[in-house]
């Protein structure tokens, strides 16, 4: 099957979306380009016709494709989409990176440094104790992307200095060398969302002009061991425009 990666466990019609929105996210597909029919698509990966238009009704849901009576299936464009950290962490899993198709990071900071009262409070340490802050941009061809900033308790800078470190960690997440080093996995994760004016320090941060009125996405994600013991608390900021949008399956 073309270019899916060997520890891709999801459904064979999620495999295939999957492998088309990537196509269109990182724009080696372009608006107007033709998909394969789908009695191509069910040749071309091995499955059902029915598989295969599943696949291609996903990506009609997600407005990325649309469907021309005796023309086949027509690209409109690409999304303009912000990843919650659990979804990066997700990708990471898979991929050993967290940029999605078409992103990169940049601006990589790092340090140790005293943790305010709303990060105290989410690390349940006290404030002003030593946390570790990680820090970077993502772009992608429309420009930002998110401001991510990751908080970490300052415990892992003994036996992961590199967290400490103002570089891009390699091998994974911040959270796959945790859980390399010490054996403590993610089991549970507690994600909000919450929208905001854009305060001054978004602003600089999303590196927007002093006094712009814009409306952004905050999405944080709280993740803890088997223990319940935090790993990692995450904060995404969202340029304005950037959009957030789900799939589930629906259980009759």
């Amino acid at each position: 099957m073309p270019g899916q990666p060997r520890a891709d466990n999801r459904p064979p019609y999620a495999r295939i979306a999957g492998h088309y929105r990537d196509l269109i996210s990182s724009g080696r597909l372009s608006p107007g380009d033709l998909l394969p029919s789908i009695r191509g698509l069910a040749d071309e990966w091995q499955v059902s016709t029915a598989t295969a238009d599943r696949a291609m009704k996903l990506l009609r849901d997600e407005r990325l494709v649309k469907g021309i009576p005796g023309v086949g299936t027509e690209v409109m464009g690409r999304p303009v989409s912000l990843s919650s950290g659990s979804e990066r962490h997700e990708r990471s899993g898979r991929t050993k990176s967290s940029w999605g198709d078409g992103e990169k990071s940049s601006g990589h900071t790092a340090g140790i440094v005293s943790a305010p009262d709303d990060i105290a409070m989410a690390l349940d340490i006290a404030p002003g104790d030593d946390v570790i802050r990680r820090s970077r941009v993502y772009r992608d061809a429309h420009g930002i992307v998110a401001h991510s900033t990751s908080w970490i308790p300052a415990e892992f800078a003994q036996v992961l200095p590199e967290l400490a470190q103002s570089k891009r960690i390699k091998g994974g997440l911040s959270l796959d060398l945790i859980a390399q080093a010490t054996g403590r996995r993610v089991a549970r994760r507690v994600d909000e969302e919450t929208a905001r004016i854009a305060t001054h320090e978004d602003l600089q941060l999303l590196e927007l002009e002093t006094g712009t009125v814009a409306a952004i996405l905050v999405l944080s994600a709280r993740f803890l061991d088997a223990d319940d013991q935090i790993l990692e608390y995450g904060v995404d900021l969202g340029a304005p425009g950037r959009t957030r949008r789900t799939t589930s399956e629906v259980q009759q």
